[in-house]
């Protein structure tokens, strides 16, 4: 029987070096990691200025971009400075998103807005994993991936349709608690996208390792993650692989708590008439009030796991 590791070394690319985008702007140390074929790991901006509140805001970015160094990968985060779309954040670049001073949140169709505007965009996941595939990268980290939402299933993230026609190994720690889980992992069936359950044989709930929601694949070595996903693409699929991470039980939070939060969250936010791009953060705000700031110190916890995890997935990619 021919094993996931001798997959990996059959369908092994033959040319890791890839071509720069002319119309994206590459740091010289993210540009330089990948022509050497060096590890590289795609990390998101909209978790920086919209998702998380200032200081933690900063304190996350440190933790993520620390963690994929130490597994010895070059972290890149993803953004449209000014009007250019850029992978890689220069330090000052990195610190006006973290004023978030009229950052704008910019999705995967969002991005040529926010370039012809010459406006500062934080990129999403679907953003973020659509400008990280254009100049060569394969592994994306994040929290949580958008998904069905609850009270308006008519409302799907564009982070699925992205999903489903970008390939790259995206960690995440499942879909945020706010959305319809099991709506979500219905679509991400519908559409070919693969998940992978990481030392987990349940679909994480982004705050909460349970969901009740059973995974078909699960694997525990990164290696086989890695040869999965060359043998996905051996086969022509370009759907992205989601590995999906559980929270650490030293940070999780109950699924109950996390539940009960969330309803409560939902119905103060029906009441104050909140819609549109506004609804998210301010569900993740109400509860981490709703937690008392438990929901704040697994969001922090979870992000720098995935991130460390993406760092070892992608060191393995590049033969590093």
């Amino acid at each position: 029987m021919v094993s996931l590791r001798q997959v990996l070394h059959r369908v092994a690319p033959q040319d890791d070096t890839p071509a720069m985008h002319p119309l994206i702007r590459v740091t010289p140390s993210v540009e330089g990691a990948l022509r050497r074929g060096e590890p590289v790991v795609a990390l998101e901006s909209s978790v920086l200025a919209q998702g998380l509140p200032i200081p933690h805001n900063a304190e996350a970015a440190t933790r993520m971009v620390a963690a994929v160094k130490r597994a010895g990968a070059t972290p890149a985060i993803t953004a449209v400075v000014a009007g250019c779309a850029t992978v890689g954040l220069e330090p000052d670049e990195l610190e006006r998103f973290l004023r978030r001073d009229g950052v704008r949140k910019v999705s995967a169709r969002d991005v040529p807005s926010a370039v012809a505007k010459g406006q500062d965009g934080a990129t999403t996941v679907a953003a973020s994993i659509m400008l990280a595939a254009a100049v060569g990268i394969e592994v994306f980290a994040t929290g949580g991936i958008g998904g069905i939402h609850r009270d308006a299933p008519f409302d799907e993230s564009a982070d699925l349709a992205e999903l489903a026609r970008t390939p790259m190994i995206v960690v995440c720690a499942g879909a945020k608690s706010i959305l319809d889980l099991a709506a979500t992992w219905e679509r991400l069936e519908s559409l070919g996208i693969p998940v992978i359950g990481y030392r987990t044989d349940e679909f994480p709930g982004f705050f909460s390792a349970e969901t009740g929601i059973k995974l078909d694949t699960r694997l525990d070595d990164v290696a086989d993650i890695v040869a999965l996903y060359r043998a996905h693409r051996a086969l022509g699929r370009t759907q992205s692989i989601l590995v999906a991470q559980p929270p650490r039980s030293s940070s999780a939070l109950p699924r109950s708590s996390v539940e009960q939060a969330v309803q409560q969250a939902q119905l103060e936010a029906h009441r104050g008439g909140i819609q549109g791009a506004e609804v998210t953060p301010y569900l993740l705000a109400a509860i981490n009030r709703l937690t008392e700031g438990g929901s704040l110190v697994a969001n922090l916890a979870l992000l720098e796991q995935n991130a460390a995890l993406a760092g070892e997935i992608a060191t393995i990619c590049s033969g590093a």
